[in-house]
């Protein structure tokens, strides 16, 4: 009989990953404060912005597969909580449309994992509360004044980086793995940060002459 998901009751196919029941559990090394997911937002407390160690892992089948869809829904979370609280936070209207654009294109992709894979993350990871929102932006944009004029270049920058520091760990990834799946994933993955790098960099370079 084919399984099905515990959370969505969806059929499974038979080579299909299922992560809906697979929890992390992490200990902050600031404040000790334990906490359980499939992954934390910049791997740090929600409570003080500390970052997280694991403290246990997943140990069940096909751990490889489970690895790199933890690690893309991860870098994913990431990007996607950066443009969500610039976007809140920013008054200049092209730096908004841009960073808007590629908010939205996060969030499909973490629509995307999140179906392909049952991850069903916590609602609370998309939409956190107003507290753990001034947490994550307390150290997200440090020395970055949104009341400067010239705080657009700032985030580009920021967000330029970001996006390099993910293409070039899923291309490193790429090249360690063996040819077939996981080195195509890691490959697609890499191009889609090589796309957002590219919007990035065209805009950047529209306000700095």
């Amino acid at each position: 009989m084919a399984s099905k998901c515990p959370k969505c009751h969806q059929f499974l196919d038979e080579d299909a990953i299922c992560c809906a029941d697979i929890k992390y559990t992490w200990k902050c090394r600031d404040c000790g404060k334990l906490s359980t997911g499939f992954v934390a937002p910049y791997g740090r407390c929600f409570l003080c912005g500390g970052e997280n160690e694991v403290i246990e892992g997943y140990h069940g089948d096909r751990p490889e597969t489970v690895a790199i869809v933890k690690e893309a829904m991860q870098y994913e979370l990431d990007m996607y909580h950066f443009y969500r609280l610039a976007l809140a936070r920013t008054g200049d209207e092209a730096l908004r449309e841009t960073i808007e654009d590629l908010y939205l294109k996060e969030q499909d992709h973490l629509d995307e994992l999140e179906g392909k894979y049952h991850v069903h993350l916590d609602p609370e990871l998309r939409a956190p509360s107003g507290e753990r929102n001034e947490t994550m932006a307390h150290w997200l944009f440090q020395g970055i004044d949104f009341q400067e004029k010239d705080h657009p270049v700032w985030i580009y920058d920021k967000a330029i980086e970001m996006e390099r520091r993910t293409r070039d760990y899923f291309n490193a990834r790429a090249e360690e793995s063996s040819p077939g799946e996981q080195r195509e994933t890691y490959r697609e993955l890499a191009a889609e940060e090589e796309e957002h790098i590219a919007l990035l960099e065209t805009e950047r370079a529209h306000i700095t002459g």
